[in-house]
């Protein structure tokens, strides 16, 4: 079933009072990139890297009809990146457009056969040299049952504010959107490269299953991927305690 525009727009408005002093936030996604990062992290303003899964020659989990999931969480990402530094943090994007991260640092001539590997080192050391108050990944999911749907977070098990942003966010996923979703938030294993090895909070989001054609659609849709974005930036900007800028 397709969002019902009338829907999503009360929930954008009823979350948006969540970002306090934010009086109007475009509900389409911004075209390309976050609030421009300080050179240094301000205690007074707590940054808060936004990981866009994949990338790239790394495409993520395709759909049938070839959507990729790597486009998706770029588009979620920089909605959600966009709302939280509206609401006065410091979001800061590992990766703007579609590639992988590899070589970021420049620490290899040769990448062949070890590109996954150094783009999850390198996200992991984007998030550790920006003193991150928390790491956010976002990502889609695919199921071999189609009719396996529904959003759902991990959390790092390195600190206990983790399982707390977890719970907020799946929360108000259910709340808002998917009032029907019995998911439980999950601790992340050693699968989950960044979340395994992060020792800030760290949470991954997995938005949606590109297996289900219901829930597919409405991944494409940009309506319902700014309330998605809407509803993760408001569930960390309360566990956070953000007042939004003066």
């Amino acid at each position: 079933m397709r969002p019902t525009p009338v829907r999503f727009l009360a929930a954008y408005l009823a979350l948006s009072l969540c970002l306090g002093a934010v009086s109007w936030i475009p509900l389409a996604l911004p075209p390309r990139r976050a609030a421009p990062a300080s050179s240094s992290p301000s205690a007074a303003r707590p940054v808060i890297v936004v990981d866009a899964g994949h990338g790239g020659e790394d495409g993520g989990a395709v759909a049938a009809d070839g959507t990729l999931e790597k486009d998706l969480n770029l588009a979620v990402a920089r909605g959600v990146a966009a709302l939280l530094a509206a609401a006065g943090f410091d979001a800061r994007l590992t990766r703007e457009d579609d590639r992988l991260l590899y070589d970021r640092y420049g620490d290899l001539d040769d990448y062949r056969g070890q590109k996954k590997t150094y783009d999850l080192r390198n996200r992991l050391r984007f998030t550790e040299e920006a003193g991150a108050a928390l790491l956010l990944s976002i990502h889609m999911n695919r199921f071999p049952q189609p009719e396996v749907r529904g959003l759902q977070v991990y959390y790092g098990r390195a600190d206990p504010l983790s399982r707390a942003l977890a719970d907020a966010i799946q929360r108000s996923a259910r709340t808002v959107l998917q009032p029907d979703n019995r998911r439980e938030t999950k601790a992340a294993d050693g699968s989950i490269y960044l979340l395994d090895r992060c020792p800030r909070p760290a949470v991954l989001v997995e938005c949606g299953f590109l297996s289900n054609p219901q829930e597919l659609a409405l991944l494409c849709d940009s309506e319902y991927r700014a309330a998605l974005a809407l509803v993760i930036a408001c569930a960390v900007a309360e566990s956070l305690g953000a007042k939004g800028p003066s």
